[in-house]
């Protein structure tokens, strides 16, 4: 386990449109994200939903204003694909199903320099791509490829993508309040021994309840909220 145990940041809806994205969680949680903005070097937008304890719910698509650049780069080579698998097209046939919970991602604090540690073990954690959205700077760990991080080959979605803060400022802190919290995150896998063993070595083992199944990967997470308790998948 690393010395420095990560945080939840965020969790991750991936929907085909933001207003699809946002009505599932409106319907499941009772309150509809909103704000946020786009992320231009991923040429996606994304709407945000506050939780309590200084994490949030991330509702993410593909940006239809930036997508005209796939087909016409202004510098004559091909974007990068984007982030969280968005341009596969498993991911692409799942969401014809609807928007669905396919990601999370753990925050690395300072001290601990995300940079230097991708560095020093670059068989481990992806590459850090510096991003923005307004005022809002951050590190990411995104594979070149955009598919979710991995371990020995193993990862889909389960594994979380790593996250550090340029600006002392966390978008849970200019999010409106809701009663919203998340009370537990859980995922499984066909190999969880592989995966745990990786959540462990992150130091992330303790912000996930991870199981064994025979099925696809599959992320659940339970929120108690004024209705009652919900559950997002």
């Amino acid at each position: 386990m690393t010395a420095h145990p990560l945080r939840l940041d965020h969790l991750v809806i991936s929907a085909r449109t933001l207003d699809e994205g946002t009505q599932y969680v409106a319907d499941t949680l009772g309150v509809a994200p909103a704000g946020g903005g786009a992320h231009p070097l991923m040429r996606t937008h994304n709407r945000l939903l506050n939780l309590w304890g200084g994490v949030y719910l991330e509702v993410l698509a593909i940006d239809p204003q930036a997508a005209a650049l796939d087909n016409a780069p202004t510098d004559g080579s091909a974007p990068r694909p984007r982030l969280f698998a968005l341009d596969d097209p498993a991911t692409h046939a799942r969401l014809e199903n609807g928007p669905y919970l396919s990601h999370w991602v753990a925050r690395v604090e300072r001290p601990k320099h995300l940079p230097t540690w991708q560095a020093q073990y670059p068989q481990r954690i992806p590459p850090v791509v510096p991003m923005t959205r307004g005022d809002f700077t951050w590190r990411l760990t995104v594979p070149d490829d955009g598919a979710f991080p991995a371990w020995q080959g193993v990862g889909d979605g389960v594994l979380p993508s790593l996250i550090q803060w340029d600006t002392t400022k966390h978008p849970s802190t200019s999010l409106p309040e809701t009663e919203i919290s998340l009370k537990a995150l859980k995922g499984e896998h066909p190999q969880a021994d592989t995966v745990a063993a990786h959540l462990r070595w992150l130091g992330a083992a303790h912000l996930i309840e991870l199981q064994h199944t025979e099925g696809a990967p599959a992320l659940v997470a339970e929120f108690e909220t004024p209705n009652g308790l919900r559950t997002l998948k």
